[in-house]
């Protein structure tokens, strides 16, 4: 059998994807999601080896859940879109299949087989499914806006705008937005790479600053420099991460 998750957060479609899958013997529906955030959760929780995932939903779409989810085994993934755009993307991040809304039951039997006999090769060698898609999403996607977090037992979306500075320690980073703290499992190196540079600005191995919460540069004894942000935290500037605040700046501090 193959345990299948429908993500959409349309009704109708998800209703229509029951219909098609239930005339195929070999797939169980194990679970079923109407937003992206609980997709992770669910996902994570179900394992299931096959997910007809939606791409435009609000809030977090068909590649943000993929970003999101922290399983040991990841499923494989059919996208699904009412939309031809996004396919060239999908296929160039190694999707397992792309189907057009409204799913045509012929086409949506062709891409079935496809995860036959890809989940077979799985089983057979031991590979854990989309990992050459997840690497390639981080090069692929343009720079976030949003990042999804566990926070009290739910997946929140913390808008990038409300973030003023990123911490990191060892193989996490915490979000600091309003007075909050949001601990994510990633490495500052791979955050900065997707953040925009003329939003963001790294001045320290373990420090980025959003540059529009930056409102003093504050001189020490040894000519170095804390940053201090508008809502009062004070953050060194280390040397080597200097030049790319005085090029921020356009002048030499």
């Amino acid at each position: 059998m193959i345990d299948v998750a429908i993500v959409d957060d349309e009704p109708p479609a998800r209703a229509r994807l029951r219909r098609l899958l239930a005339d195929h013997a070999d797939i169980r529906i194990t679970a079923e999601c109407g937003d992206g955030a609980s997709a992770v959760q669910t996902i994570e929780a179900a394992s299931p080896d096959l997910v007809l995932l939606d791409i435009q939903m609000p809030e977090l779409d068909g590649f943000d859940v993929l970003q999101a989810l922290d399983v040991p085994q990841l499923p494989e993934i059919i996208f699904v879109s009412a939309f031809d755009q996004y396919a060239l993307r999908a296929f160039r991040v190694h999707a397992l299949d792309y189907v057009v809304k409204p799913v045509e039951a012929e086409r949506l039997s062709d891409a079935l087989d496809h995860a036959r006999r890809r989940l077979g090769e799985r089983r057979a060698s031991g590979e854990e499914g989309l990992t050459g898609l997840l690497k390639d999403l981080a090069t692929d996607r343009p720079y976030l806006s949003r990042i999804p977090v566990r926070a009290e037992g739910r997946v929140r979306v913390v808008d990038l705008a409300e973030v003023d500075w990123i911490s990191a320690a060892d193989n996490y980073v915490s979000l600091h937005a309003a007075h909050r703290e949001y601990l994510i499992r990633d490495t500052i190196a791979q955050i900065e790479r997707r953040l925009d540079p003329a939003l963001f600005v790294r001045i320290h191995r373990s420090t980025i600053v959003r540059i529009d919460r930056i409102v003093e540069l504050l001189p020490d004894l040894h000519g170095d420099f804390q940053v201090r942000l508008k809502n009062g935290v004070t953050l060194a500037l280390s040397r080597t991460f200097r030049p790319r605040l005085e090029e921020r700046f356009g002048r030499r501090l």
